[in-house]
């Protein structure tokens, strides 16, 4: 891995590590390094079908039907469809968060990873899991969407997550660094995160959780896992700011 490779990595875990850092844990998470790996096993999970493994959820990743032979009027058609990326500026307001049913008790998490940043989503909120394959880009799109994936009869809405989460911070060496193998579908929405790889599932305590509960500053965040220091994802939110064309920092 070059030098700058490596540097722009760490600048994107130090970025990520101050964005996520509330004040009143800045000193209990001042010793605890981003990349950390998961180091507690999972416990021994139940399996149905809101609590699988990740060796059961590998199986079921899905692999996308090449499409062949796509005439414009279908490629068109897709451009028409597709969650559309709103310009307008009025319909950027505070997402209200609902009452999660993942905020009571014991809940499980699956983890993934985007250029060396770990990230995890409340596996009830998880929608399913696509191997990646070819998208088809869209004329005025954000940079962070990637483009639309077929897959069967489901257009999936793709989306380059390490722009998403710091578009300044991704120069070319780590653009092209970049190994995505799957795609993490957010609940019932067409959109999809892409991720390198999937990590781990692990059932969380409550109190493992740094819960955020402002509205306005980072609605797409559900919390902060203490130990992994990695962001929850509050996936429905999440969708909002997708729906919207915003990014991270809400900006269209």
């Amino acid at each position: 891995m070059s030098n700058s490779l490596t540097a722009s990595k760490k600048v994107m875990k130090t970025y990520l590590s101050e964005l996520l850092t509330e004040p009143e844990v800045a000193e209990e998470l001042s010793h605890q390094r981003i990349e950390k790996k998961l180091a507690r096993k999972p416990l021994a999970l139940k399996v149905n079908d809101d609590n699988k493994s990740l060796e059961k959820l590998l199986k079921t990743v899905s692999e996308p039907k090449e499409v062949r032979g796509q005439t414009v009027e279908y490629i068109d058609e897709i451009k028409v469809n597709t969650v559309p990326v709103s310009t307008d500026k009025s319909r950027a307001k505070s997402i209200t968060k609902t009452p999660k049913s993942y905020r009571q008790g014991d809940f499980q998490a699956m983890f993934f990873d985007v250029a060396g940043l770990t990230i995890a989503v409340p596996l009830i909120e998880l929608g399913g899991i696509h191997k990646v394959e070819k998208t088809n880009s869209l004329m005025g799109k954000p940079d962070w969407f990637k483009g639309v994936m077929l897959y069967r009869d489901e257009k999936i809405n793709v989306v380059d997550t390490a722009l998403w989460i710091m578009p300044e911070k991704c120069d070319e060496t780590l653009k092209k660094s970049l190994n995505y193998q799957y795609i993490i579908m957010l609940n019932d929405s067409p959109w999809g995160l892409m991720a390198e790889n999937l990590i781990d599932t692990v059932i969380l305590r409550q109190d493992e959780v740094k819960w955020v509960n402002s509205q306005n500053k980072r609605p797409w965040l559900a919390g902060l896992v203490k130990e992994k220091m990695c962001a929850l994802l509050d996936v429905s939110a999440l969708i909002e700011l997708l729906d919207k064309g915003s990014d991270i920092y809400q900006a269209q």
